[in-house]
């Protein structure tokens, strides 16, 4: 087995004791990663503490000069990150997979390294002038989620180094690989200190979230963990930034053809397995379209390949852990017994691996887990409605509202319900597409599109 260590100061280290990594395709031990202690926390904070001033105080032109450098090592090593995120995630390699996930990497990189951060002019009087400065808060505490490792770390962390912050970060316990190798190779273009990555359980997100000596923490996860780290942070006023659960809604209007919508209705539903915060998980179809968007729905699922992700033929892999399976399992189940109708899938696969095929559930109700509960996996209940209002409302009833999306051959009317939904986010004809911000004419960089990414490698069958 390969030997991975945390970055703590600029150097590797290692700890008395480890823990298993489990390549959710096979279900079996893989490698072994260091385990944090709480002394080690207390060593990266220290380190960062100690790199902030210099790295605050380095010219803006200079860290973005760093940045770019980091946009190049991550697509240097594109191949080793993505064969990292597959076996620890288990991921594809193909379509919108792992290497699609390292390409965000880089991209979102660049997109930040291309944010202005100018002063801004509140009010110039002859009495007074206002200006806005953006400055680095200190040091940052980065708690990252399993599903997509490496992107997400890249979205938390790249922020803060911008602005001239420092970083402490944990991965999650079951992909903590990829997320220690990458941190390891952008440490060859940053000073010691300034980014700094320790491996463990729960213990370090709870000493991270009340450390006294970090003055902001993001995280991205669950609703409970989000609650307890807010809790937390109580202790210090800590800054804060949680992205947690979703259970989107998608409404398809009355009298809508789905056939061209099909692929990215797929991707915004099961991408990455159905295990992303912000993908569609309840879908609303009129009374009278039902039965045609069931089958022309469940025709193109089905023809969808899955398996290891290491083999690229495969376009979904397995689910991210036991766990994850069981809960899928659980929610399909409790949704058979009070009588839904399973169109396609719908018990786990006999082989080895965290394996749950593509399952599409017609004929629920509100009141099944599988509808008010986010599944996060590859079973999506379709929900009947008679009426737009109707759906809307049913869809605005749960109290998480992350994203949401319409679709309709007229995207006008699309874009009218759509602004009805209660969500952060709303697409029309799409869900799950991420775009920088803010947009700049002209600009070249690119846009990281969920649904397009299968485009860019093969034909979907």
């Amino acid at each position: 087995m390969a030997d991975y260590a945390m970055i703590i100061n600029g150097e590797k280290v290692l700890s008395d004791s480890t823990f298993d990594v489990v390549n959710p395709a096979t279900g079996e031990v893989f490698a072994k990663c260091p385990k944090a202690t709480i002394a080690q926390l207390d060593e990266a904070v220290a380190a960062a503490r100690k790199a902030f001033p210099e790295w605050s105080a380095l010219a803006d032109d200079q860290r973005v000069a760093i940045m770019n450098r980091i946009a190049g090592i991550i697509e240097q090593n594109q191949t080793e990150l993505a064969e990292l995120i597959t076996r620890e995630q288990g991921k594809p390699l193909s379509g919108p997979g792992s290497i699609f996930e390292v390409g965000g990497c880089m991209a979102w990189t660049q997109v930040t390294a291309s944010m202005k951060l100018e002063p801004e002019l509140v009010d110039d009087t002859p009495e007074d002038t206002i200006e806005l400065y953006k400055k680095p808060i200190g040091v940052v505490g980065s708690i990252t989620p399993w599903n997509w490792p490496l992107l997400i770390a890249i979205w938390h962390i790249m922020p803060a180094l911008r602005v001239g912050c420092t970083v402490v970060m944990k991965p999650a316990s079951y992909t903590p690989l990829a997320t220690l190798r990458l941190v390891e190779l952008i440490n060859e273009v940053l000073p010691p200190g300034v980014l700094n990555v320790v491996s463990g359980s729960s213990d370090i997100g709870n000493a991270m979230s009340a450390h006294k000596d970090i003055d902001k923490i993001v995280f991205t996860g669950s609703i409970p963990v989000g609650q307890t780290i807010m809790g937390r942070a109580v202790s210090n006023l800590k800054s804060l930034t949680l992205e947690l659960g979703g259970n989107d809604a998608g409404i398809i209007l009355p009298g809508t053809d789905i056939t061209p919508f099909l692929e990215p209705l797929f991707w915004g539903c099961f991408i990455n397995a159905g295990q992303t915060c912000a993908a569609l998980k309840r879908l609303f179809v009129h009374e009278d379209d039902y039965e045609d968007v069931c089958q022309k729905f469940t025709d193109y699922v089905t023809k969808i390949p899955v398996g290891d992700g290491m083999d690229e033929k495969n376009l979904i892999g397995p689910l991210g852990n036991a766990p994850q399976l069981e809960t899928v399992k659980q929610y399909v189940d409790d949704a058979r017994k009070k009588g839904a109708r399973v169109l396609c899938g719908g018990a786990p696969s006999s082989g080895p691996g965290y394996f749950y095929p593509l399952t599409l559930v017609a004929d629920v109700t509100d009141d099944m887990d599988l509808v008010k509960e986010e599944q996060f996996g590859t079973a999506l209940p379709i929900i009947k409605y008679s009426t737009v209002d109707e759906a809307v409302q049913r869809a605005n009833s749960l109290d998480v509202g992350l994203g949401g999306s319409a679709w309709s051959n007229d995207p006008e009317k699309a874009k009218a319900v759509a602004m009805r939904l209660e969500a952060g986010t709303v697409w029309v004809n799409a869900h799950g597409k991420l775009h920088r911000w803010p947009p700049s004419a002209g600009s070249n960089l690119p846009v990281l599109d969920l649904n397009s990414g299968l485009r860019a490698s093969k034909p979907i069958p």
